[in-house]
């Protein structure tokens, strides 16, 4: 197997001058960034960091023999440097949402155990109050942005701690497959657990490191050889504080392309991103749904655009709706769309592509399990089973969480298997049919109803720009469904009969929502993902 370190030393080797980074007046070649890499990694290693020799022999699937590096970052390259420069000090990073305020940071801080934490300078004062309350202190390294914010007392200056690091590789530490990578979950169905992966797993299974036949690569040369021949630019616009701008990012590495930032980090703007697009020719994208399509399309339907080099978009985490896709695909004939649905616990499960596709290809070990999860079903057993991954790139389990680690983690007719909690159906013809999170299904008058499947249905209708489903107290029904819709900004907004008559087209009675609550907010978190908090405090607040 592979680690990333030692696969981007190789390919900086092979290709020193080619551009690997790119954001704003920023150019770095492979060999520019590999030397900061360096840095940093000698950097954490003079502080103490690396792994823990104590606890090296950890042999739970819940327990970690590294320190750990909290990023605390908008997008940019110093996030990029951070995760890479950890894993060249054997130091496992892990993702920080920059919108977490102070109980939140010490709840994380609390499970996470950070020794170190690199952050931006904006985010100093809420960084000071947390290890405050912390109670021990982390090694801080405060990254200058626009904000002017002074340096935290003790905290080292990015840029002043790299200048006096040696560029040179640290000799007696050497990265390997079995290093621990951690990627936070969103919490939306609960507390954020960190979800520990072996590095070696991610990059054959997230990252993309297969061939054509879907083996693993793991040949140290054949990966180094398939990226020198590599001429792919991604243009990241996910949060890399979110598994799909991060795995977009360093799947994109591995396979030898630049990486690309828009002008603005620190949220959507579409206009600057595919300006972006066109300025660097950049050839692949990933999308979170409509919160990302949406606004694209209407960007490019405003002025054209020269997006000869765009071929393909990678879409995961929230659906896009088919008109959407649609305006999509004929503004950009030469590119395809492919959708993914995964997690973080379980990498990308299941893929499509095209405009009209309605079910999923399954990825290699994918596989769908009975209602109760005792054995895998056969294609065409008409049930409602779940979703699962298996194979040779899971992860191990949560951090320090035993009980979770073992409910989410199976083994069924002896194959370790990882069940996130989508539910599914396996069709005849091998491919799966994808209902949604168990989490957010709603039971109505003894009928379960998949919220994702009735926004979908909305969110196609005219007159919506957006819309989330979510359930609250009825006396007859139980629990009855409310749609929260965003009208488009254009146009007349559709009269709560029109949206029940858009649905009945699609949906069966008992699916169509009760009432509709409507509302001018964003109903996305900034990775694209539905806001059901939101959501939930509108349905409430309307009675």
């Amino acid at each position: 197997m592979l680690d990333l370190a030692t696969l981007h030393e190789a390919i900086a080797a092979a290709v020193p001058d080619r551009e690997c980074l790119v954001w704003r007046d920023s150019r770095m070649t492979w060999r520019e960034v590999s030397e900061r890499t360096r840095r940093l990694a000698n950097v954490l290693h003079g502080n103490g960091l690396g792994l823990r020799e104590e606890d090296r022999r950890a042999s739970e699937p819940w327990e970690s023999p590294h320190d750990h590096l909290a990023l605390y970052l908008h997008n940019g390259p110093e996030y990029l440097e951070g995760l890479l420069g950890a894993h060249k000090a054997r130091v496992a990073p892990f993702n920080v949402n920059y919108r977490y305020v102070d109980d939140e940071l010490v709840h994380l801080f609390g499970d996470a155990r950070p020794a170190a934490v690199m952050y931006h300078a904006r985010f100093a004062p809420v960084i000071g109050r947390v290890v405050e309350r912390l109670g021990r202190r982390p090694l801080l390294l405060q990254v200058a942005d626009e904000s002017g914010e002074g340096l935290l007392p003790g905290a080292l200056d990015y840029e002043e701690a790299l200048a006096k690091a040696s560029p040179d590789p640290l000799h007696d530490v050497r990265p390997e497959p079995g290093d621990l990578h951690i990627l936070y979950t969103g919490g939306t169905t609960g507390m954020p657990k960190g979800v520990l992966w072996r590095i070696g797993d991610l990059m054959i299974g997230p990252l993309g490191m297969r061939r054509r036949d879907g083996s693993p690569l793991t040949d140290l040369e054949e990966a180094v050889e398939k990226a020198v021949r590599s001429d792919h630019r991604v243009l990241i616009g996910p949060p890399l504080m979110h598994g799909a701008g991060t795995w977009s990012s360093l799947g994109g590495w591995c396979g030898g392309a630049c990486v690309v930032f828009p002008e603005r980090v620190d949220g959507l703007d579409a206009a600057d991103l595919m300006a972006t697009a066109e300025r660097e020719r950049v050839t692949r994208m990933p999308l979170v749904g409509d919160a990302f399509a949406r606004p694209i399309v209407e960007v490019l339907e405003s002025r054209e655009h020269d997006l000869g080099s765009l071929r393909s978009f990678v879409n995961s985490a929230a659906a896009i709706s088919p008109d959407v896709k649609r305006r999509l695909l004929d503004l950009l004939p030469h590119a395809r769309i492919v959708d993914i649905v995964g997690s973080s616990e379980s990498g990308f499960q299941v893929a499509r592509s095209g405009s009209s596709a309605r079910t999923f290809v399954p990825t290699p070990g994918t596989a769908v399990l009975s209602a109760d999860r005792s054995r895998r079903l056969k294609p065409g057993e008409d049930e409602m089973g779940w979703l699962a991954k298996g194979g040779d790139a899971i992860p191990l389990g949560y951090l320090g969480d035993p009980e979770k680690t073992a409910s989410t983690f199976l083994t069924v007719d002896g194959e370790r298997l990882v069940v996130p909690g989508d539910r599914a159906r396996l069709l005849a013809d091998g491919t799966v049919e994808v209902h949604g999170r168990e989490a957010t299904t709603i039971n109505t008058g003894g009928e379960k109803v998949f919220a994702e499947e009735v926004e979908n249905v909305l969110r196609g209708l005219p007159g919506v720009a957006d819309a989330l489903v979510v359930g609250r107290p009825s006396e007859r029904w139980g629990t009855e469904i409310v749609a929260v819709v965003r009208p488009a900004p254009s146009g007349a907004a559709p009269t709560d009969e029109e949206l029940r008559e858009g649905c009945a087209a699609h949906l069966a009675r008992y699916k169509i929502p009760k009432a509709f609550v409507r509302t001018a907010l964003d109903l996305r978190l900034p990775n694209g993902k539905a806001d059901y908090a939101t959501a939930r405090s509108l349905v409430d607040g309307a009675g």
